[in-house]
């Protein structure tokens, strides 16, 4: 059986690790696999370092973007071990899922619905890095009755506004009990600052501990496993930067 690792953007929050933790145990027990976690920055051991060891393995890169991490960082760092990439997780229906019910239960903590949403990302430049906070919002919107609208915790133009901008903007029309629906994988800085605006009425948690999130990685595992549908690591130019090991 092919081992499974789990390329993850790392964080100096002690909790993130143990979040992501949790994942990697639904995982194995979903599918059986031996499961690692290596880690793009801030954390150790390093994607390079986990990978040296597991030549072979299937690498589900646990980004909810498609951005210069997903497209470029991780292909070429898995070449380098015959590693296959799975596609990541934008645009998942489970993890539109897993937004929503992490929303709600945000929502029942604060004592009631909200009466508008933010969806919370994280934010990229680079083309394709928004479209998964994009598509949590569409999904979003077809299972709640209020406004959504999306914004991102590092903010890149009029089309990426950040988050306390989106905030204003909805106080402004009138929108007094205002959710933040985080669509983010793990605690951090960007977790961090969303819970230090003021005035919001019910702040999600991080998704990557949720059982929808868990069924995701799963099914990227087989189906990599299984048939060949994994993104190829040569696919990658030979002459792309890696990562730092």
């Amino acid at each position: 059986m092919r081992d499974l690792v789990l390329a993850v953007h790392g964080s100096a929050v002690p909790e993130a690790g143990a979040t992501v933790g949790r994942l990697a145990d639904a995982v194995h027990r979903l599918t059986g696999a031996p499961v690692a976690v290596g880690h793009l920055d801030h954390q150790k051991p390093s994607l390079p370092y986990v990978l040296a060891d597991r030549p072979g393995a299937v690498v589900v890169p646990l980004l909810l973007g498609d951005g210069y991490h997903r497209t470029v960082d991780i292909p070429t760092v898995a070449r380098h071990f015959d590693c296959a990439v799975t596609r990541g997780l934008s645009g998942e229906p489970g993890v539109g899922l897993a937004l929503y019910d992490r929303l709600r239960a945000a929502e029942r903590t604060a004592g009631g619905p909200a009466d508008a949403v933010v969806v919370a990302g994280a934010g990229s430049s680079r083309p394709g890095g928004n479209d998964g906070t994009r598509a949590a919002l569409d999904q979003l919107a077809h299972l709640v009755p209020v406004p959504v609208t999306a914004a991102y915790c590092s903010a890149n133009g009029p089309a990426a506004p950040p988050v306390a901008e989106a905030l204003a903007a909805l106080r402004a029309r009138g929108f007094r009990r205002i959710a933040v629906a985080a669509h983010l994988l793990a605690p951090g800085r960007f977790t961090q600052a969303l819970a230090a605006l003021p005035g919001v009425w019910a702040l999600s948690d991080p998704l990557a501990d949720h059982p929808r999130v868990a069924q995701v990685v799963a099914a990227r595992y087989e189906s990599a496993r299984g048939d060949g549908t994994a993104v190829a690591p040569s696919s990658v130019p030979s002459g792309a930067p890696g990562l730092r090991g």
